[in-house]
Formats: structure tokens, C-alpha cells, sequence
């Protein structure tokens, strides 16, 4: 069949939320999520990563199979959709499920009232992910709800609050009962309650929630059932700008039109393509999509297996196999159970209901989680091509590794047959991920043996591996010498030898990880090697007697379970009146519109007339001279309006707030990667994209090329000023103790991942040089001056909006005032309107993160574990501009002691200048990195001393009022009695006993467990960082309306500020509203950051509120019966002014470098974390056990929203200290660029059991209402998980008699956990022949 007749293009006919859509040029580049978005103005379902990794574009589609008359509903990444596979089908976004304007759906209504939302930016996607599970199985059990979850990040919350929500759907109440008096774990009513002090453990009353009532859902519309039933199939062609789609529908002719066009790719779930063409910069002039062939979609019960068409969706594949299982019997199913393993965990839910077998099986990728057991279970492929069908083994097309050709171009893959087990067989499925769900693996493996009847002689063995090379390998020639060996000790050790010289990558492989990788591929083996095993002791125990008992342990996965928490907070006094809030755990005042994606972010403001996209073209090296830029070709492009240089900037490019500029164009060199040189402005975004891939620039590549800590320190490069901190005599102390030690440490690095990227609207007014800019940033004021300047304007023609941001955490200050300017500068050139949308690569790319930090220490110490001295130097990457780097290096040096008094300290912080992008603010400002260092050194005294890590802490705790090292007072009570309410509610002592024996009796599974203290100061260093205003109107009608200079960014400002002016004017909430943050209404606001918001804005609110109170006052003496309306009408009548400003000075805080002294912090929030972990010795992954957190807020303000911040930094911290870690080439190219690479934690990374409480009658006078600032405090307890972790690793090493002190980096990966576990198999990697024989 040829292209040519089928000029005509097809209409697209499928439904959305019940409306349908005639789309007559439907383009087969457009995904899903950009025509609902740009198309259909529906734009709940958010943009996250663009490659199918975050689930914020999560909705349902719903299909209708004739033959079985059934409706399906599965969940999909509208990001990775090609609307041309949509026809027939219909689709449900958030808006669709439920709205404010109609009504709420209960599972919108329930995650926001059980606090499921902070920035709001996930909940659309979670919100789907969750209805399309109900829509399936109305009353779901624990186990699917963690699966429906696992492809949705979350970077706010922490999952508590959205597991909360989903709990109240699951049919089985989602409690251990672990007591033998059937009493749930959590229920320590007597450890975790004071008698005295009333407290409160609910942060939501499920008696308000409406029920879910299945029939009032969307039906599946009966036209598209029509269509399905009585309309001939017929092939569909759809034509786009570049591109040609074609969906045939019988084999005959999808193999006439692959033999016609042999490299046009088949495209099914386009989970494998569609990432390739974004991401890989591949392109395919056309593609068939085979999904409507009965041949690829046939499911076949056969008497020796079962074959499945290659079209069948990966989901599906698994509900077959599972329903095989539990019809046959166990002999016949092994290899269709390790199928199924895997399946568990390759990518999240929305991936595997729309990836298909074949897919899966012919990109034959390294990674496929499913290759190696297939070739190893000898699965046969069908493939067909125009007059000819075969079949082959599924190994076969691995055989010759990336260059194999065994499928011709012109065949097909038609169905995959996989064969029953025998008697005697045995299949084992690994895999080893940076997560362990939705996650790519770093490796896996399939493994069969078969013996001949009765015996352990191996008759026939097969091991395939992925992750290993580039594509799925076996090890043929160990499989073929090993056969006619018995299954015993030698057998094992020659394997393991055979199988790494075999397999085994060389050292210089790319992609890292190679020893990590090379233990894998031989423990992966071991592992096997146990669990057969284990089996053939059921055979015959007598001949052959398993494995021994603490060896028992490590056959079992670790899984994902429905958390467990409990929230403890003070409840407020009975004298309170029941109308002010101020206490009460409030919901999120945008929680509903969160939920109903009716909350507006920047790129939800719907398209302004002549509105242009602008797309940024970044530097591809680290330090060059810019040669020549090439604009020529991309100027060509379809679309294209024009491009914006440094010459283009009307007045400042170059903005010195220190030493070294902040640029926003690079004129003549570049110094990082990622830096921008130019932008292009068109009339979309993919032709603004398209146009900048095509502009060419030449460098010359200049001297030093600087990257790590470790180049800035041998080339001296450093940012000035370098800080000092000192108290007492060190050199003197060093004389008189009993012992000293020196070690480092090293700290990656953390970007924010904010779930929604760099976005700004920059729409210029026409006169007057008046712009209006809609940002999502934490300082508006700054983005104010930053474009003013970059213009040459005065600020007074600037006007910078933000209604809410989706997440920050310090990465959207300096960064988004560059690209405000870049879109200002572009929408004062062009005059139109220009929008800027950071893609999640871009942004991952251009934005520097939390600083990459190395501590050196040294610290003598007595035998009684006292510190007597530290001495120590602290270096952070600052990447390639100040930024606020010399500030982090300060507050690293301030907050260093944590919890501990150190008598002789001298500590030096170094800011590096290197060519990175610029490291910046991150939640927790320098305090997470200084603090590991020094509780890492608590943790060596303990090694020296022989005295436990808690008994180290103890001793040198701050204990009564003292100074800190620069002569600041503290009263340290409440960090005393968090540490010992801390150890009392986590049952720390009795727990420590139980993880010793469980390490006692387990060889090869490990638990660890660690308590640490936390003192976090609060403070910006400067009064005028911390001043704040607000202004309040009251309208006629007695509604109120509230601005202050604070931003919502998902920490609930906005909630407590109409908290605060409720209490104040004395009228309920409702009254209240707060439309935007903006500088029109607020001026020279400061930044929302450092925990500090509430703090300062709540006391410019009150200010304001008390102002208008005053004026009211005589009107409300006069009529005291009177009530609010009739107060205000008569002051208006009055002519009594209804509008008043509000405002804070800041707190009095200040810091003298040069004499090392000050008062750089107002007061102190104290907390300690309890955590205990398991790990796993042969692989290095770890299982979150149980965490006990106790805060010390003082008096909070909303506990809903303090105890998510808590659990939401603390989650965070996990995936600092264990998880994120960021790759560069060794040319400074980022290579984690996105949630495949980079993995934060997910629903399967947060503790089993996880309970926070706060501290009870704690005061602090220097806040609002006796608060006190919670933000980024939580984040280091994080930190309590990598000491259990080290503590697992300890007691490995004592157990194997390895040496005490060994060093531990963050993030604490399974790959270090692996390499500290040394065992024979480490020692393989390092001597590969020398290796001492393996024992069981």
C-alpha cells in the first residue's frame, strides 16, 4: 500500500469528559498533554518532566471492546499520548471528575481536606490516578493503592497526607494488628501520650466526607460504543507538520506497509519512541501504530504456555499471568511468577497500561526488566513479514550484543509465546534500581536451571543479565561448562568466576557503576544459588538440607506497604473561642482547587493576543570563548519571529551584586554548561524548540576547565570573602586529650525538583514602557529590579505577580530574576507577549542546586567521649557566580555545633568557583551539609570510645543556658527534652535490643537504628531581610481583602495569614480573601525564604488588622450587640478609612565577622529523629522501618500544615542523605536530567511506620502567636535514616571483622551500602583470580 492514495487525512474522533472532539488536522507530534493544555484550554493536567516520570499529567482513558462488551479505564501520561491513538477512545482529565462549579468529587475533596496538597502542582495527577483505581475496583485494597500511586512524584508533602486520604477508600482497615492483643502497633497510648496535656492525634474529621457513590460518575459515551460496534475498521492516516501516522487494521496490510517502509518504528504505548524523539533527537517521518490488529492483541492458552500478542499492554500481560497462577499448579507456573515479579516494579502504573510486550522485547534495551527472564525461560518470538512467518528463541536476538540483525526490518514481532515450567525447573528474576519502584534498573537478571529428574546434576542452565552491556546478554559459555556439575559450594564458586569473566564490565565501561554493577551480576547468581537451593531441600531434606537459617531472610524482596503514621499536636485551650482559627488544623485554603485543577499557575493564564514562546539556546561547554553564533538556520524555521541576544538588553546584563557578574545573556565566553548565549521567540513552543536545536555556535575551549571542589582548591579559585569561626585554644586542647582523629566527608548535591519548572508571562502594556510580569518566584521585588535594570526602566513600570508557585525551596530567586529578564527583554523587542517555560531538562540543566560540600576534620576528644576539640574546614561548589554561595558557606559555619558545645572550635568555610551553574538556596541554607559533617565525627568518637553514638550525643548536648561559639545566648531545654521524649515515644533502648538480635539471627539482612538531635536556629542575619507589610481592605459589604508580601509556595502562608487576621478582626475566614502577592500592593517585599514567611508577614497582618480594629473600636462600643456588617456600614457612614497598611520592621540580628561574635538568630527550634532501617548485604537496597520525629514549633499556628512541613522536609532529607544524586560528564554536561535519572523519593522511600509529634507547652515570645518559623528545619533529621543506615553497615562489618572506622558519603546509595558490605564477592572486583573460595 502505498502513502500516496491516502492522501486524504482522517478526522480524529474520540470524547473528552463526555465532550466530543472532531479534531481535522490532527498532527502525530502532538501528545495529549499539550492539545488539552493549548488546544482544549483544560489545564488542570500539569506539564511535570514531559517523559512519563512524575504523574502530574496523569488522566484515564476509558476503552470499549465489542467482542466482550466491556468498558476499560486505565491510567496514562497525557505527556507521552500521541492524540492519533486516541481515536475511539475517550478521555477523563481532573476537570472532568469533579469542579467547585458543580461538585467535588470525593476523592478531590478528601485529599484535600486530609492535607494531600502543599503546592498543589502533583494533586491533579494524583487525584487521577487514584479515581481511575476507584473507577475499577470501588472499594480497593492497600496493596492496589500503593500501586495506583508509584508513578506520581510528590516533592511537598512527603506522601503521608495523600496515603491518609487514600486510606479512606481501602475496604480492609489498613492496620497491622500486630499485638497479641490485637492492639494496633501504633496505639502506645501509654508511651506516646503526656496524661496531663490535652492532645490531639486527628487532623481531620472522615464523618464530614460524602460517600463514594460509583453511579454518579461519567458514562462511557454511547456514540463512541457505536462507533466500536457497527462502523467498519478501516486504516487511518493522520499528516502532520513533519510527520505521517498510519493505524491499519489487519496484519496483511501493516506487513505490506513495513516492507514498503522498513524503518518506520511501530508505535503502541510510544513509551519507548516517544522519549527517543523528545529526549534523544530522534526523528521518524512516519509510524505505524499496530494496537487495532487482532493478530498483536491475541491471548492464547496453549497446552505447553501461553502467547501473547505484542501488542498487549504490559498491564495486561500481568493480570494474565497472575490469573494463570492461580488456575495451574505451582510446577507449571515459575516462570510466569518471575515474570510477573518483575512487572511489579517496571515503571509506575500509568506506564505499564500502555507499554506493550513487544515493545518491551524489540527496543532491547539495556534496562528491560523483562529480556532476561524471557530469554532465559526460553520464550519463542513469532515474527512475520509479507509472505513468510517464523519463530525464533526470544535469546536469539541478543546473541551478538547492540549490532544484532537476527529481525529483519521488514518483520514483525506478532505475539511472544511463554512456556509452562517443568518438574525439576527452577526461575529466579533480579533486579537491582536506584529506587525501588518506578525506577530504570542499574541491573538485572533472569536465571533457569533444570536437573536431570531427582538429582541436583544441573541438566540444563541459562543466565541472562541487563544493565551489563548495551543490551541484554547471556552468559552461554558458563551456562554450557557448568552443565553435568552438582548444584553444591564448588559449583558456585566456579560460576561466580566463570560468569565475571564472561560478563563482567571493564572498568572503563560507560555509564559508572562498574564494580557496583560487576558484585551485582555475581550476588544476583548467589542469590539464585540459595533460593534452589532452599527448593531442593522440599525435594528431599534429607540429601539435601537447604540453606542455613540466617541465610533464611534474604530470599524475601523487600515490598512497598501502606505507611502507617500517627500526627500528635497540643490541641487548643477550651477557652479559645470556636471561631478563631489560630491552632486548628486548617486545610490548605486552595486544597479543593488543587485537587479540581482549578488552581492557576503560571502557565495555566490562558494565552494572551499575538503571544509568542520563547525557547533558550545554552552553552555546550564549561569555559569557552564564544567564536561565531550561527542564527541563520534557526531564523529559516517555520514559525520563527526572531531571536534575542546580549545585544538585545536595553540597559544591564551584567548585574554585580559581588565580585563576579550575574549574567543574563553570555556575550563573549561562556562558564558553564547550560549557560544562556541567546533565545529564540516563535509562534509555539515546539517551533521555538525546534528553531534553537538549530542555532550553531563555534568555541574555543579555555584554561582551567574547574568542576569539583577538589580542581577549585588546586587552581585557588575561590569566591571572596572566606569565613572563620573560633572559640577558645584548640592548638592548646589537641595537647591535653586523649585522643585524635582526622576524617572527611563528601555531601552531593540536590537540585529542587520544584514540580513546576521556571515559568514566566512577560506581557508588555504598550505605553508608558509599563510591563506586567507573571513569574513563579519567591521574591517578585527582586524580579522587579532585575528587569527594571536589564530594561532601563524605573521599578514603578514593573509590575511582577505571583498567586502561587509550584514549589521552590530556594531555586526560585536569582535564577527566575535572569529568566524574567530573558523573556522581558524578548517581550520588549518584539512588543508582543513572550512566554518562558522552562522544559524539566532546561531547567535541570540551566539551575544550579543545593551546594555540593566537603567537610575535613579533625577532633580530639577524651575516653569519656567529650569533645575537647574541632578543628575543621568546609568547602562548598559555588559554581560559576556568587549567587548566595559566600552566605551558605557563613550559615554552614553558624549552625555547624548543631546540638553539641564544643569548647575549642576553629573552623574555616571556602565558597569554590567553578564551572558549574551556579549552586543557590536550598531548603535549609548550609545547615544539612555542616551538620552531617559534624554528627559524622560523633558517630567516630563512638567507634574510638567504644561508648554508644546516643551516649556521644548525650554527653556533649547543650544542657543549661550557654554560649554558641560567636558568644550568643542559648537555652537549650527544649532540645533536652525533644532528645528524651524522642527516645521515650520511639522505644529507642527496648528497639536497639530487638535490631541486635534480628542481626544475630540474619546473616545477609541487616537493621540498623539512629537517634539525632537537632538545634536549628532562625534567623536572616540582617534586619532589613526580615521586614514585611501587608495591607487589608474591608469592603462595604463586610468582606475582607488581604495582601501581604509573602508567597505561597505550597508551605500554607496564605492559610495562616487569614488565620491570623480572623483572630484579629474577630469574623470567621470565610470573610477573607487573598487574591495575589504583587508589587503593586506590597512594595520592596522580601523574599519568602529561611522558614521566615509566617513569622514577619503574620506581624504585619496583625499590625494592619489591629490598625482597622482601633478605628472600629467606638463604633463597636457604641452598638456593642451589633454585628460585623452593620459595624463597617456604619463606619463607612462615618467616613472612617476601611483600607491600612501593615508592617514589621525585622528582627534585630546581626553578625561581626571580623570579630567573630553577634547575635545572627532570633531563637531556635529544637527536634530529634529516631529512624530504624533494614538492608539488604547482597544487593545494598534498603526498606525506611519506622521514624519517630518530636518538633519543638512552639505554639503552632496550623498543625496540619507545620506537621506537613515537618514530614515534607524530612522526606526531602531521605532523598539528600540516601537517594538524589546528580552525574556530570567529566566535560561539566549534566546528565541527570530528568526523574529517569534523577530519582527522588517516591511512596515507596517513606517509613513503614512514621509518627511526628510536637513538642507540647512550648513558648516563644519573639513570633507570632508564640510560633515559630518550620520550613526547612525537618529537613536534616533526614539524616537520622543514613546514621541507622551506617549503623546496618556496622554491624556488618564487626560481624565480618572489617576494620571500625570506614567512611560514609551522602547520598548513602545502595551502591555504597554494597561496597561497605565486603564480602567474598567485593573482593572479587578487586582481585579477580586471588579471590578466596565463596562458602555458604
Amino acid at each position: 500500500m502505498s502513502l500516496q492514495g491516502a492522501a486524504g487525512a482522517d478526522e480524529l474522533v474520540f470524547y473528552v469528559n463526555g465532550r466530543k472532539i472532531i479534531e481535522k488536522h490532527a498532527d502525530p507530534e502532538q501528545m495529549l498533554l499539550s492539545y488539552l493544555r493549548k488546544r482544549l484550554h483544560l489545564t488542570g493536567t500539569k506539564y511535570g518532566c514531559g517523559g512519563g516520570g512524575c504523574g502530574a499529567c496523569t488522566v484515564m482513558i476509558s476503552t470499549y471492546e465489542p467482542a466482550s462488551k466491556k468498558i476499560r479505564h486505565y491510567s496514562a501520561n497525557a505527556c507521552l499520548l500521541p492524540i492519533c491513538s486516541l481515536y475511539g477512545v475517550a478521555v477523563t482529565t481532573v476537570e472532568g471528575v469533579g469542579s467547585t462549579k458543580s461538585r467535588v468529587h470525593p476523592v478531590q475533596e478528601r485529599l484535600a481536606k486530609c492535607h494531600g496538597s502543599q503546592c498543589g502542582f502533583c494533586t491533579p495527577g494524583m487525584v487521577m490516578s487514584i479515581y481511575t483505581l476507584l473507577r475499577n475496583y470501588p472499594e480497593p485494597t492497600s496493596e492496589q493503592m500503593t500501586a495506583a500511586l508509584a508513578g506520581n512524584l510528590c516533592r511537598c508533602t512527603g506522601y503521608r497526607p495523600i496515603v491518609d486520604a487514600c486510606k479512606t477508600f481501602c475496604k480492609e482497615s489498613v492496620c497491622c494488628q500486630s499485638k497479641a492483643s490485637g492492639k494496633c502497633c501504633l496505639d502506645h497510648e501509654e508511651d506516646l501520650f503526656d496524661k496531663e496535656e490535652k492532645i490531639s492525634t486527628r487532623l481531620f474529621s472522615p464523618d464530614e466526607f460524602q460517600p463514594l457513590d460509583p453511579t454518579q460518575e461519567l458514562i462511557f459515551p454511547p456514540e463512541l460504543m457505536r462507533m466500536a460496534e457497527n462502523q467498519p475498521k478501516r486504516t487511518l492516516f493522520f499528516h502532520g507538520e513533519r510527520m505521517t501516522w498510519i493505524s491499519p487494521v489487519n496484519l496483511d496490510e501493516l506487513l505490506d506497509l513495513k516492507a514498503a517502509h522498513p524503518k518506520a518504528p511501530l508505535v503502541v504505548g510510544n513509551t519507548s519512541v516517544g522519549p527517543q524523539m523528545k529526549f534523544g533527537g530522534m526523528f521518524h517521518p512516519i509510524v505505524f501504530s499496530p494496537a487495532r490488529i487482532p493478530d498483536l492483541n491475541v491471548v492464547e492458552c496453549t497446552g505447553d504456555g501461553l502467547t501473547l500478542g505484542a501488542a498487549c499492554s504490559l498491564s495486561l500481560v500481568k493480570d494474565i499471568l497472575r490469573n494463570a497462577i492461580s488456575k495451574l499448579p505451582e510446577e507449571k507456573t515459575k516462570i510466569f511468577y518471575a515474570v510477573l515479579k518483575q512487572l511489579r516494579t517496571l515503571g509506575g502504573e500509568q506506564i505499564r497500561n500502555v507499554a506493550s510486550l513487544g515493545g518491551n522485547v524489540v527496543s532491547r534495551k539495556s534496562t528491560s526488566d523483562l529480556n532476561p527472564i524471557l530469554a532465559a525461560s526460553n520464550c519463542m518470538l513469532n515474527l512475520a513479514s509479507r509472505g513468510r512467518k517464523r519463530q525464533i528463541p526470544l535469546s536469539d536476538i541478543f546473541a551478538d550484543g547492540v549490532g544484532n540483525n537476527t529481525i529483519m526490518p521488514e518483520e514483525i514481532l506478532v505475539s511472544v509465546h511463554i512456556p509452562h515450567s517443568r518438574k525439576g525447573e527452577y526461575i529466579s528474576a533480579f533486579r537491582q534500581a536506584p529506587r525501588r519502584e518506578n525506577a530504570v534498573p542499574i541491573a538485572n537478571a533472569g536465571m533457569r536451571v533444570l536437573f536431570e529428574e531427582g538429582t541436583d546434576k544441573i541438566k540444563d542452565l541459562s543466565i541472562f543479565y541487563g544493565g551489563a552491556a548495551s543490551t541484554t546478554v547471556g552468559a552461554k559459555q558458563t551456562c554450557w561448562t557448568l552443565i553435568g556439575r552438582h548444584w553444591n559450594e564448588q559449583m558456585l564458586d566456579e560460576a561466580s568466576r566463570l560468569i565475571l569473566k564472561e560478563i563482567a564490565l571493564p572498568r572503563s565501561a560507560c555509564g559508572g557503576k562498574v564494580e557496583y554493577k560487576n558484585t551485582l551480576i555475581v550476588s544476583f547468581f548467589y542469590r539464585f544459588f540459595l533460593e534452589v537451593l532452599q527448593s531442593l531441600k522440599t525435594m528431599d531434606s534429607c540429601l539435601y538440607p537447604g540453606i542455613p537459617m540466617e541465610y533464611g531472610s534474604v530470599l524475601q524482596d523487600f515490598q512497598t506497604k501502606m505507611p502507617q503514621s500517627i500526627q500528635i499536636y497540643q490541641d487548643v485551650d477550651q477557652s479559645q473561642s470556636p471561631q478563631d482559627p489560630v491552632g486548628r488544623p486548617i486545610m490548605h485554603q486552595s486544597g479543593i482547587k488543587h485537587a479540581t485543577g482549578e488552581a492557576v499557575y503560571i502557565d495555566d493564564l490562558p494565552s494572551v493576543d499575538g503571544e509568542l514562546f520563547l525557547a533558550v539556546v545554552t552553552s555546550s561547554r564549561a569555559h569557552a570563548k564564544i567564536m561565531s553564533v550561527d542564527t541563520s538556520e534557526a531564523l529559516k524555521g517555520p514559525g520563527v519571529f526572531d531571536i534575542i541576544t546580549a545585544d538585545d538588553v536595553p540597559a544591564t546584563n551584567e548585574f554585580h551584586y559581588s565580585s563576579d557578574p550575574e549574567i543574563i545573556f553570555a556575550r563573549n565566553k561562556v562558564i558553564c554548561v547550560g549557560q544562556i548565549v541567546c533565545a529564540v521567540v516563535a509562534d509555539s513552543d515546539v517551533h521555538a524548540k525546534q528553531a534553537a536545536a538549530k542555532v550553531k555556535i563555534k568555541y574555543e575551549v579555555l584554561e582551567p576547565v574547574i568542576l569539583t571542589i577538589e580542581e577549585a582548591i588546586k587552581h585557588n579559585s575561590f569566591f571572596e570573602p572566606k569565613r572563620k569561626l573560633e572559640q577558645g585554644n584548640v592548638d592548646q586542647a589537641f595537647e591535653t586529650v586523649d585522643g585524635i582523629f582526622e576524617g572527611e566527608v563528601h555531601i552531593g548535591g540536590q537540585e529542587h525538583f520544584y514540580m513546576e519548572t521556571q515559568s514566566v508571562l512577560a506581557i508588555p502594556r504598550g505605553e508608558d514602557k509599563e510591563m506586567d510580569l507573571f513569574v513563579s518566584t519567591q521574591h517578585p521585588a527582586f524580579i522587579q529590579e532585575m528587569v527594571a535594570a536589564s530594561l532601563g526602566v524605573p521599578a514603578n513600570r514593573i509590575m511582577c505577580h505571583v498567586k502561587r508557585v509550584g514549589g521552590a525551596f530556594g531555586g526560585k530567586i536569582l535564577k527566575a530574576g535572569l529568566l524574567a529578564s530573558v523573556a522581558a527583554v524578548a517581550a520588549n523587542k518584539t512588543n508582543r507577549a513572550v512566554r518562558l517555560i522552562l522544559s524539566r531538562g532546561d531547567d535541570m540543566l540551566i539551575t544550579g542546586g543545593r551546594h555540593p560540600f566537603i567537610g575535613k576534620y579533625k577532633v580530639g576528644f577524651m575516653n569519656d567521649g567529650r569533645i575537647r576539640a574541632v578543628d575543621a574546614k568546609y568547602y562548598i561548589n559555588g559554581g560559576c557566580t556568587p549567587d548566595e554561595s559566600v552566605l551558605v558557606a557563613e550559615v554552614s559555619l553558624l549552625k555547624m555545633d548543631n546540638a553539641y558545645k564544643i569548647p575549642n572550635l576553629r573552623c574555616w568555610a571556602y565558597a569554590c568557583k567553578t564551572n558549574l551553574p551556579s549552586n543557590t538556596a536550598f531548603r535549609g541554607f548550609g545547615f544539612p551539609q555542616s551538620a552531617l559533617v559534624t554528627e559524622t565525627w560523633i558517630t567516630d568518637i563512638a567507634d574510638k570510645t567504644g561508648l554508644s553514638p546516643e551516649k556521644i550525643r548525650e554527653i556533649n548536648m547543650y544542657k543549661e543556658d550557654e554560649q554558641m561559639p560567636f558568644k550568643q545566648k542559648l537555652d537549650p531545654q527544649n532540645l533536652v527534652r525533644c532528645w528524651n521524649e524522642c527516645m521515650e515515644k520511639s522505644a529507642y533502648h527496648s528497639r536497639k535490643t530487638a535490631v541486635k538480635e534480628f542481626n544475630k539471627q540474619n546473616y545477609w539482612k541487616k537493621k540498623g537504628i539512629a537517634i539525632v538531635p537537632m538545634k536549628f536556629p532562625f534567623g536572616l542575619g540582617t534586619r532589613y531581610l526580615s521586614q514585611a507589610a501587608a495591607l487589608v481592605h474591608i469592603y462595604t459589604d463586610g468582606s475582607v481583602l488581604l495582601t501581604h508580601g509573602g508567597i505561597e509556595l505550597g508551605q500554607g502562608i496564605h492559610t495562616k495569614m487569614i488565620q491570623v487576621a480572623s483572630r484579629e478582626l474577630n469574623i470567621p475566614m470565610s470573610y477573607i480573601h487573598f487574591r495575589e502577592t504583587s508589587t503593586t500592593t506590597v512594595p520592596n517585599a522580601c523574599a519568602s525564604v529561611g522558614s521566615a514567611g509566617t513569622d514577619v508577614n503574620g506581624m504585619a497582618v496583625k499590625d494592619a488588622c489591629q490598625t482597622l480594629m482601633k478605628r472600629l473600636q467606638p463604633i463597636i462600643n457604641k452598638n456593642p450587640k451589633g454585628n460585623w456588617n452593620d459595624w463597617i456600614k456604619e463606619a463607612f457612614e462615618q467616613s472612617v478609612s476601611l483600607s491600612a497598611t501593615g508592617y514589621f520592621r525585622g528582627y534585630n540580628e546581626n553578625m561581626d565577622w571580623e570579630k567573630g561574635e553577634g547575635q545572627p538568630f532570633t531563637y531556635f527550634l529544637y527536634g530529634a529523629a529516631c529512624s530504624e532501617v533494614e538492608i539488604n548485604c547482597l544487593t545494598g537496597d534498603h526498606k525506611n522501618l519506622q521514624t519517630d520525629i518530636v518538633m519543638d514549633i512552639g505554639c503552632s499556628i496550623n498543625p496540619a500544615v507545620d506537621i506537613g512541613q515537618i514530614e515534607g522536609a524530612f522526606v526531602q532529607g531521605i532523598g539528600l542523605y540516601t537517594m538524589e544524586e546528580l552525574k556530570y560528564s567529566p566535560e561539566g554536561v549534566l546528565y541527570t536530567r530528568g526523574p529517569d535519572q534523577y530519582k527522588i523519593p517516591a511512596l515507596c522511600d517513606i517509613p513503614e511506620r512514621f509518627r511526628v509529634s510536637l513538642l507540647s507547652s512550648s513558648q516563644n515570645p519573639y513570633a507570632i502567636y508564640a510560633s515559630k518559623g518550620i520550613g526547612e528545619a525537618g529537613l536534616f533529621l533526614g539524616c537520622s535514616v543514613f546514621f541507622a543506615l551506617r549503623d546496618a553497615v556496622t554491624s556488618v562489618r564487626n560481624e565480618r571483622g572489617l576494620k571500625k572506622t570506614f567512611a560514609m558519603n551522602s547520598p548513602l546509595t545502595a551502591e555504597q551500602i554494597r561496597a561497605a558490605c565486603a564480602d567474598d564477592f567485593t573482593k572479587m572486583m578487586t582481585n579477580d583470580e586471588s579471590a578466596s573460595s565463596i562458602s555458604v
